[in-house]
């Protein structure tokens, strides 16, 4: 999995996507989502590095099967919160 920390003015916002959706485009009948390479592009790293990055996020966009999937088994992310787009998912959290 591929992961992009940022410091922003709101706190650290975190991206992180399976390997193989990064570049690509999905589409439902609502919308058009492409998981662009300067917002998910960063590091390849293993599933601790990316709970321990979650740990600390106060903004998350996590997109693909496995990401999403290690979101929801680590608490991040609620199963009915998690967006199905076209062939991979989507989950977002926001810590107030």
């Amino acid at each position: 999995m591929i992961l992009k920390e940022r410091d922003t003015g709101e706190g650290l916002l975190v991206a992180v996507c399976d390997t193989d959706v990064l570049g690509e485009t999905f589409e439902t009948d609502e919308l058009t989502f492409t998981v662009t390479e300067e917002f998910y592009g960063g590091d390849e790293v293993d599933e601790d590095e990316i709970v321990n990055s979650l740990n600390r996020a106060d903004v998350a966009n996590i997109v693909g099967a496995d990401a999403v999937a290690l979101a929801v088994d680590a608490g991040f992310v609620d199963e009915a919160n998690v967006l199905e787009l076209d062939s991979t998912r989507h989950a977002q959290f926001l810590r107030m």
